[in-house]
Order: structure tokens, then C-alpha cells, then sequence
């Protein structure tokens, strides 16, 4: 039997993506510093950083917030190009769309930390990225208002979008969902903070979906997502969140569907795409059916595929299943595997 294909929420257009300045993607170009990138039909192209990027503490710590450079210059709110800035924005579009997104989640939080900024900021984002794409939309913020920007700017005639996310904390983003007849991402969050463990985590997220079902939202629309985080911090995180993952599956069967912020597992980490992509599949084997992540970096067909006998991947499976006591074992290995390299 085959393993159906995962549901990717591609999460490639967020405003906290960084590229490393002394990285292969960031150059100088006859002194002024870009960011290279392959534009939508194969050309190799620069996005000049902004000086409003120049000035932030990211760039002085070595990190260029590259997706929040596209917006301000296509939305002309820096100095510079709009239509080199759409030009990546539309290229983040077309890579995703060609290694297996079913959604494309948008999130502008960290654009500015005004609220009226990153309603502005969505609501163009969201009316831009609809006419470069057939694919659904994802709204993500951490704020209603945000969302409601977004969700606003999207026309009635495209793809049905996805709001992300809901919680116990705010359920009025349920009421919201209804409104704009979305899809929407329901997670395990307390009313006042994170949950503790895997039952902390089944109750929370099973009280979202019960009042989501009493709102009418059919079971397919509803994306639960257990809270995925670093197991740097906690071996037992990843136990915790596949255990979670089994007994939803156990409690609303095969109609709802399970996601979850993959890539936050491996924070702190070295090799993250190695964890990422052992974590995704340990996900799957629980019963989840999807996750939010990067599909350029890992398309989902080639995660499936995955040769689990690998030595790589049976190291990063021990500290995903707790086996590898704070990730010596994987970290020794991966200073070996440097070394060797040099």
C-alpha cells in the first residue's frame, strides 16, 4: 500500500526567514550587497538589501530577513526595485508550487511591530500572491486582526484559503474562520500558555475540534496541530507530540487531519534538515497527514522515499524517540562528519 502524499503547508513566505550573510546567498555586486535567487522561469537574479534591513539587529548579528526585504521593496516602502521585489516574492511562489505545497502560508509579523504596518503589509501580501497562484492561501499571525487583513484581501472567486491558526486562547479566530468560509489550523494551546505533555495536548486540541464541529466547519477542513517543539530543550518533546498525534488520530478517525510546525523540532540544532525530515516521517507513522514546512528544501515525495536504514537517519530517529540523551551521540557525529570534511 502506498503512503498517500503529504499535505504541505508551504511555509516559505514568512517575514523571520533568514539568509546568512556570509552564506552562499548573500554576494556583493559591485559593492553593494544582494541576495541571489533563481527568479520564477530559471534566470539568476539579485535582490538588493535594503537599507532599512541594514539597520536592524538581525543584520548586525550576520542575518538578512530576505523575504521581509521582497516585501517593503515591492511594496515601495524602502528604496529599490518593486518589480525585482515581486519578482522573488513570485519565485518563492513557483518553487513551492513545483515541489508539492497544497497550501501557501503567508506571515508578516515581524515586518514591523506596529499592528497597522503588518494589517497593511498582509492585506497587499495576500492581494499579490493570489494572482500568482492557483493554490490556496494559509493566513498565519499571531494576531486576529492580522489575519482578518488578510483573509479581506483575498477575492471570493480563488481557492478556499486556511486560517492559522486557532486556539483556546482565541476562538473567536473559529468565528472568523465561519465568516470567510475557511479552512483553519486548530492547535494545542492552553487558554494561558503551552501545554506540558501529550495528554495536556490531546485535550486542549480535542476541545478546539469540538468547537469547531459545533460551529459547523465539516472534519476535513479542520488542521490539528499539536504544537512540535525543539527537542534541544526536552528529548522526550518528540514523544510527546507523536503520542499526541496517535490518540487524535484514535479519538476523530481518518476525516480530520493532523499538521504541525515540522522545522521547530530541530531549533538549536546542526544538520536540521537531517531531523526535520526524520521528524516528518515519525509524524507519519503516528498519523499525521501533512505538516507546515519547506517543501523546496524538502519536497514531501522525497521525504516518503527516505532510506530509514541510512546511519544518518537512525541517529536523528534516536534523538527524535528520546534514545540519545541531550543529542550527544547525533552532535558527536556531526563534528566527526565536519571534521572528515575539512
Amino acid at each position: 500500500m502506498t503512503t498517500p502524499p503529504l499535505i504541505v503547508i508551504g511555509e516559505n513566505i514568512h517575514c523571520t526567514r533568514v539568509a546568512l550573510r556570509k552564506g552562499k546567498r548573500i554576494a556583493d555586486r559591485d559593492g553593494a550587497e544582494v541576495i541571489l535567487y533563481e527568479s520564477a522561469d530559471g534566470e539568476q537574479r539579485a535582490l538588493p538589501v535594503t537599507e532599512e534591513a541594514k539597520r536592524t539587529k538581525d543584520y548586525e548579528e550576520g542575518r538578512v530577513k530576505h523575504v521581509h526585504v521582497a516585501i517593503e521593496t515591492a511594496m515601495e516602502t524602502a528604496a529599490g526595485d518593486p518589480a525585482e521585489g515581486i519578482r522573488y516574492i513570485e519565485a518563492l511562489v513557483r518553487h513551492q508550487e513545483r515541489t508539492g505545497a497544497a497550501f501557501l502560508d503567508l506571515n508578516v509579523d515581524e515586518m514591523s511591530p506596529k499592528l497597522s504596518v503588518q494589517t497593511g503589509a498582509m492585506a497587499w501580501l495576500a492581494a499579490t500572491v493570489q494572482d500568482l497562484t492557483a493554490l490556496p492561501l494559509s493566513i498565519d499571525s499571531s494576531s486576529v486582526d492580522v489575519i482578518r487583513a488578510g483573509l479581506e484581501a483575498i477575492r471570493p472567486a480563488k481557492a478556499r484559503p486556511m486560517l492559522n491558526s486557532a486556539s483556546l486562547e482565541r476562538q473567536d479566530a473559529l468565528d472568523l474562520a465561519r465568516e470567510h468560509d475557511c479552512r483553519v489550523v486548530v492547535t494545542a494551546a492552553g487558554e494561558r500558555g503551552m501545554p506540558n505533555g501529550p495528554d495536556e495536548r490531546v485535550a486542549n486540541a480535542s476541545r478546539m475540534v469540538e468547537a469547531a464541529l459545533a460551529r459547523g466547519f465539516a472534519p476535513g477542513d479542520l488542521y490539528v496541530d499539536p504544537l512540535v517543539f525543539p527537542i534541544s530543550v526536552d528529548s522526550a518533546f518528540g514523544l510527546h507530540c507523536f503520542d499526541a498525534i496517535r490518540a487524535l488520530r484514535q479519538r476523530f478517525g481518518s476525516n480530520i487531519h493532523i499538521t504541525g510546525g515540522m522545522s521547530n523540532v530541530s531549533f538549536g540544532l546542526p544538520a536540521r534538515k537531517l531531523l526535520n525530515e526524520m521528524f516528518v516521517l515519525l509524524a507519519v507513522d503516528a498519523g499525521a497527514d501533512g505538516g507546515i514546512m519547506d517543501p523546496v528544501a524538502s519536497p514531501p515525495e522525497a521525504i516518503l522515499a527516505i532510506d530509514r536504514s541510512d546511519p544518518s537517519y537512525k541517529l536523528a530517529e534516536d534523538v527524535l524517540m528520546g534514545r540519545d540523551e541531550h543529542c550527544m551521540a547525533y552532535i558527536r557525529a556531526w563534528r566527526k562528519s565536519r571534521r572528515t570534511r575539512k
